[in-house]
């Protein structure tokens, strides 16, 4: 059975491929995309009942995102934009965001291999790969 159980805890960026095309493909001013590029994050899950909440550290911004499984909601993204989101949690325990906003949308994946967090996302299939390792 699929469980968020695994993503729980602290992770700190290793590796990151491909961001800043990405944040280019959904809107990100250069300024921006330049900032995004040098963070270097530490992401903690938490759960709290049926709620999971993420929390996105870096010396840039800090951002948390809140939600329920398979719940749609409005979220406001830490680049500023306002999207419809939904999270859901896939039979091989993969963490699969969907954001849709003035007619585009985007996926993020989050998936844990080999002990590491992965996570890959997709606009118009221009992909970044950014790995994290538990801290």
């Amino acid at each position: 059975m699929a469980s968020i159980d695994c993503f729980l805890g602290k992770w700190s960026l290793v590796s990151s491929e491909g961001f800043e095309d990405y944040m280019k493909a959904i809107g990100v001013g250069m300024a921006m995309r330049k900032l995004g590029s040098m963070a270097k994050p530490d992401v903690t899950f938490i759960k709290n009942g049926d709620e999971i909440t993420v929390k996105t550290e870096s010396t840039f911004k800090t951002s948390e995102l809140t939600f329920t499984l398979n719940k749609p909601f409005d979220e406001d993204t830490i680049d500023g934009r306002k999207t419809k989101t939904l999270i859901t949690l896939d039979d091989n325990n993969v963490l699969i965001q969907h954001q849709q906003w003035d007619g585009k949308e985007t996926t993020i994946t989050r998936k844990i291999v080999d002990g590491k967090l992965v996570v890959e996302c997709d606009m118009n299939g221009v992909k970044c790969t950014r790995v994290y390792q538990k801290a």
